[in-house]
C-alpha cells in the first residue's frame, strides 16, 4: 500500500477540482446546446406547419428539385 504525503493528497484534490470545474464548463456549454437545439426545433416545426397549411389552403403542394 503507498503512503501519501500531504501535498500528495492535496495535488489529487486539486486536480479533481480541475476536472470538476471542467465537467461543470462542459455541462453549462451542452445545457446551452440543448436549448438552442431546441428554439430551432420549434421554429422549424412551426415553419413546416405553417407551409402545410398554406399548400393545404391554395391546394398547391410545391415539388422540390
Amino acid at each position: 500500500m503507498k503512503t501519501y504525503t500531504k501535498a500528495d493528497l492535496e495535488q489529487i484534490v486539486y486536480t479533481q477540482l480541475e476536472n470538476l470545474n471542467a465537467m461543470h464548463d462542459l455541462l453549462t456549454i451542452m445545457k446551452t446546446q440543448n436549448e438552442l437545439l431546441e428554439k430551432a426545433n420549434q421554429k422549424l416545426s412551426r415553419e413546416i406547419s405553417d407551409f402545410k397549411s398554406r399548400c393545404y389552403r391554395t391546394g398547391k403542394m410545391v415539388k422540390s428539385e
